[in-house]
């Protein structure tokens, strides 16, 4: 993705939660690079002098970019100038005000989002389902691959590169610590006023209530019942969800808008998930083995951990994940569309027969009540599952493990 925006546009922005490896990442794609963050004296010069820190071999990576916003207007007028794509990586762990990139850049860059690592690009998928392929309407066949054990351990410790390549360090502390440098680091560091304590209070609560459509009023009460005098308002908790989505810790899920049969209201508010499940398990103190005594909670992550995978996936092909809830309670909890129009639904459950039975005619009904025009776009209805096995039902549904799927 990375390659192709550099062919087009002449700027890359390349943003994601802190520790997801955008870095590592940019390095492989750029002729020499800045660190912003490096040293104060190194912001120093790109506040006062933005283009001596634009110079060098394209493309040229500036890391953290955010924290010199004057950057934005300076690689936009680079680019114009120059004419020729391929100019700049620009890497940061919040997205600045609006007011900051006031002045589009439309045409000239291209913002790409990267996330934790899905299980395919872990190594933890064994790749026997073609994403783009089950986008496709094809049959699906495979076998093998984890557990439900392992999809415990598997949310526990998270997409993170640190936590992939080196299994001796405890996923736990790892993430306890990275929630609470959002609240006392990151945050003020991105210009935005929090208070750690409600800022945890709400993390919690979020962790709570992954994968589910709660409120911000729902979610401040929650919060308010945290150790402590939390006291944190409907209001308070609104700007603080705002603040995390500006440093990619939170994604919402936002909800699906096809023309319907018939005059059912569609609801409208998004699904809550952190940037990867494991955030939610370290904020509720969650081991693999106290999620796997408490089948619903785990339910709720092993959600997540699918609509994670679901994004990395479909953004490569340029699609969007959305999830459908209409007035009579009828829900697909995910739906991937590509530019083309085309979708497909997924359901995502734990597994057994009883659960992908009721999720299958869950999907059949979705189908039979979108426009005639939605319904000649749909290309697969699928379960997604913790088990080991992949197959096209004899209905047409397909039940996907979903460690057997991968991008390509």
């Amino acid at each position: 993705m990375i390659d192709d925006a550099l062919a087009t546009f002449g700027a890359v922005i390349l943003e994601g939660p802190r520790a997801s490896g955008k870095t590592t990442t940019a390095l492989q794609h750029a002729r020499s690079s800045v660190r912003l963050d490096a040293s104060p004296d190194m912001l120093g010069l790109a506040q006062a002098a933005p283009d001596v820190v634009l110079t060098g071999d394209v493309p040229r990576l500036v890391d953290e970019w955010q924290l010199a916003p004057g950057l934005w207007n300076a690689a936009r007028h680079a680019v114009d100038t120059r004419g020729i794509p391929g100019q700049f990586i620009l890497t940061g762990s919040a997205t600045p005000a609006d007011d900051v990139t006031r002045h589009t850049g439309a045409g000239r860059f291209r913002r790409l989002a990267l996330r934790p690592m899905s299980l395919a690009e872990s190594g933890d998928s064994i790749g026997a389902v073609s994403f783009p392929r089950v986008l496709a309407g094809e049959r699906v066949a495979g076998l093998g691959g984890a557990s439900v054990p392992d999809y415990a351990r598997l949310i526990v410790r998270g997409g993170w590169p640190a936590l992939v390549q080196d299994v001796r360090r405890e996923p736990t502390t790892f993430l306890r610590s990275y929630l609470d440098d959002v609240a006392r680091t990151d945050l003020p560091a991105s210009q935005l006023a929090v208070d750690p304590i409600r800022m945890r209070a709400l993390l919690r609560a979020l962790a709570r209530n992954t994968a589910t459509e709660a409120p911000a009023t729902r979610l401040a009460k929650e919060a308010e019942l945290s150790p402590g005098p939390v006291g944190l308002s409907a209001q308070t908790a609104r700007k603080y969800l705002d603040a995390l989505t500006r440093v990619h810790v939170l994604e919402e899920q936002p909800a699906w808008a096809p023309h319907l049969r018939s005059a059912i209201r569609l609801r409208v508010s998004p699904k809550w998930h952190l940037a990867c499940p494991s955030l939610a398990a370290a904020a509720l103190g969650a081991t693999p083995a106290s999620l796997l005594e408490d089948p619903r909670t785990l339910g709720f992550l092993f959600e997540s951990l699918a609509v994670r995978d679901l994004r990395v996936y479909a953004d490569a092909l340029g699609g969007t994940v959305t999830h459908y809830r209409d007035e009579q309670n009828d829900e697909v909890d995910a739906i991937v569309e590509l530019p083309d129009g085309t979708w497909s639904a997924f359901e995502i459950k734990l597994g057994g027969s009883a659960a992908i039975d009721a999720a299958s005619a869950g999907l059949r009904k979705l189908a039979g009540k979108v426009s005639a025009a939605r319904a000649a776009s749909l290309a697969s209805l699928n379960v997604l599952t913790a088990g080991n096995t992949s197959v096209t039902r004899p209905d047409g549904v397909n039940v996907i493990a979903l460690g057997h799927l991968t991008w390509e």
